[in-house]
């Protein structure tokens, strides 16, 4: 990570009110080249909204976004098309093609696109399913694959893209500790490769073994930016409500449901 080049994503100021109700309330953040930012929060917390914008899915009702010094809150979507060259997704679900082997789905971004000839297509997906772990699953269909298989050929697709920009949306979520450790593993690689993640997720043994920094969202707010050893010192009782339940006082226990899910 080079600390003098500018942020390869920024948000200033961000709100966003979907159907009347507010989801996110004043966020601010950057994401550094070759960082891998973790966003933190519960089930309902507007982490993934997060994602939605950076990707220009949604506007911001105020404030700015801007991804490689662009900012994209006033583009159309052909304008976005190039950024989101850029941007590779793994979704919470793997959102594989059932109809499509491991290799048209791996490849599938590059064959669309036409730029390159299929012995090289073909060369660079067994590359990305190599890289994590799966070369042999290429010529299987979605079906046949485990929960943590197909979350793995997700990032072996992202890869395959050859985009800068990973982001994942709870990568990690309905899988078995061993898969989910895995998938951790194979961020903490990519991390080495000085790739740039961001990591949406509630699940913290991950946040804390992958992130070089997190931000904490809660009720749409951003109630924390640091360092993993920072966020661990924190005593506000929302935090340790998130991080260590049975830390808190008896009292705080009726309310602690309601205030993490608002």
């Amino acid at each position: 990570m080079t600390g003098s080049a500018p942020p390869l994503i920024s948000l200033r100021g961000v709100s966003l009110t979907l159907d009347g109700k507010p989801v996110l309330q004043d966020v601010s953040f950057d994401v550094a080249q070759g960082e891998t930012k973790v966003i933190l929060g519960g089930s309902g917390s507007g982490k993934t909204t997060i994602l939605r914008l950076v990707l220009g899915l949604f506007k911001p009702d105020r404030g700015s976004i801007t991804v490689g010094g662009k900012d994209i809150g006033r583009l159309s979507d052909r304008q976005l098309a190039p950024i989101r060259r850029n941007m590779a997704m793994v979704f919470q679900s793997a959102a594989l093609f059932d109809s499509l082997s491991v290799r048209e789905n791996v490849g599938y971004r590059l064959w669309e696109e036409g730029r390159l000839p299929d012995a090289e297509v073909e060369e660079i997906v067994r590359q990305s399913l190599q890289f994590v772990g799966l070369e042999e699953v290429i010529d299987k269909m979605p079906g046949e694959l485990s929960g943590g298989m197909r979350k793995r050929v997700g990032i072996a697709r992202a890869l395959a893209s050859g985009a800068p920009l990973l982001l994942y949306d709870e990568p990690t979520a309905g899988l078995d500790p061993v898969n989910a450790f895995a998938i951790g593993h194979l961020i903490l690689q990519l991390k080495a490769k000085g790739v740039t993640q961001v990591v949406v997720t509630h699940d913290l043994d991950l946040a804390f073994r992958v992130a070089d920094h997190l931000v904490m969202i809660q009720r749409g707010c951003m109630v924390f930016t640091g360092s993993p050893l920072e966020l661990a010192g924190k005593q506000d009782a929302e935090i340790r409500g998130f991080l260590d339940p049975s830390s808190l006082p008896a009292e705080d226990w009726n309310t602690l449901p309601s205030r993490l899910s608002q």
